[in-house]
């Protein structure tokens, strides 16, 4: 990670947050589960379960439910898991190293949960698995470790909703994920994020994508929040495929400097990275993409565009591309700009309102 404007990583210790939570058990899920619906349902954990293949909560440090329903695909805690398999162990901390920064050190000397999810060979999901991590209580850092594992021919689909509750304003959310993609599998991740104004987060992700793999990630960020900062790295291998789409919306004081990187180290593999940012208020954006290719034939495309809707917001764009082998095939683009006074006028005159014009020009 680098070339950083501003650089925000470092600024928050989780030294300066509280690791003290009340235990929940299973028996208070559906009490749980009715106050937070609405906090819930919009990071697209539906207490209901319906047309999912499986269930992942947890509340500030305690894991509430682990439930599948779909023969071949298990979910547990990450510690459950690595005191259920031993062999676990050969995936720990493999993607991503525990002394990365100071944010995996926290989660590596004080981890506070997390999920293991894992689809058996040739499984194929029928409904999304959901996974949400929930921070109830003021000032609290949650610290999870994260391990998925997508085996040879399966195919996984998971949407993983992280938010707060109303009466927290402020915590820190640290969140170490790692991503195993065998063999011809396919993985696709969809992370929401809703959080309060001053939460601090700090996702930290690693995904090896094996030969004639696919992992699509998805990531949307909709609400203010203190500041977020992740910049995740997929390593495909022979014929791997992967893309990553990224929506953000960073109004008021946000500051979000997100991110991703992929080396293309098997022959043929692909990558696309797509980001679609808007800064209004006094937010400040930086929108990062980097592709490296160092096999033969590898192919990539990182695409950052970004809208600017205030005066007072600040947006940066930092497409870098990396070719060590003569036949490589990497592309970008990029802009940064704000939408013509010349087109909302000429919206309006023609009968839409201010919103629908802006909406339109945006298209």
């Amino acid at each position: 990670m680098h070339k950083r404007a501003p650089d925000i990583a470092n600024a928050v210790k989780p030294e300066d947050y509280t690791m003290k939570a009340e235990e929940y058990s299973p028996e208070d899920l559906s009490e749980i589960e009715g106050e937070y619906k609405k906090s819930l349902l919009d990071v697209g954990y539906d207490p209901a379960g319906e047309e999912r293949s499986g269930s992942f909560l947890q509340l500030d440090h305690s894991i509430l439910c682990s439930d599948t329903v779909q023969k071949g695909i298990e979910v547990m805690g990450s510690d459950e898991a690595t005191r259920k398999y031993p062999w676990l162990s050969d995936y720990w901390w493999r993607a991503i190293h525990a002394d990365a920064d100071i944010y995996t050190k926290a989660v590596a000397d004080k981890q506070t949960g997390g999920y293991f999810i894992r689809a058996a060979p040739g499984v194929k999901s029928i409904f999304p698995l959901q996974a949400g991590l929930f921070i109830g209580k003021e000032r609290l850092s949650q610290n999870v470790h994260n391990i998925v594992i997508v085996e040879e021919g399966a195919e996984l689909h998971i949407i993983t909703g992280c938010s707060t509750a109303k009466n927290v304003h402020s915590a820190m959310h640290l969140g170490v994920s790692e991503f195993y993609v065998k063999k011809g599998a396919t993985l696709t991740y969809t992370m929401i994020h809703n959080w309060a104004p001053e939460v601090v987060v700090r996702p930290r992700s690693g995904i090896i994508v094996e030969e004639d793999g696919t992992y699509i990630n998805n990531y949307i960020l909709m609400k203010p929040v203190k500041d977020v900062q992740m910049y995740p790295v997929t390593y495909c291998g022979r014929n791997a495929r992967t893309m990553t789409q990224t929506i953000v919306h960073a109004s008021k004081d946000s500051k979000v400097d997100i991110g991703s990187k992929v080396v293309l180290e098997g022959e043929n593999s692909r990558a696309e990275l797509i980001s679609r940012s808007i800064a209004t208020d006094h937010a400040d954006v930086t929108a990062r993409g980097e592709i490296v290719g160092s096999a033969a034939g590898v192919k990539g495309h990182l695409e950052c565009i970004g809208l600017m809707l205030s005066d007072t917001a600040r947006m940066h764009s930092v497409p870098e591309l990396e070719a060590t082998v003569e036949d490589a095939e990497l592309s970008h683009e990029a802009a940064v700009g704000r939408i013509s006074e010349e087109e909302i006028a000429y919206l309006t005159a023609r009968g839409l309102s201010e919103d629908e014009a802006a909406a339109s020009a945006r298209c």
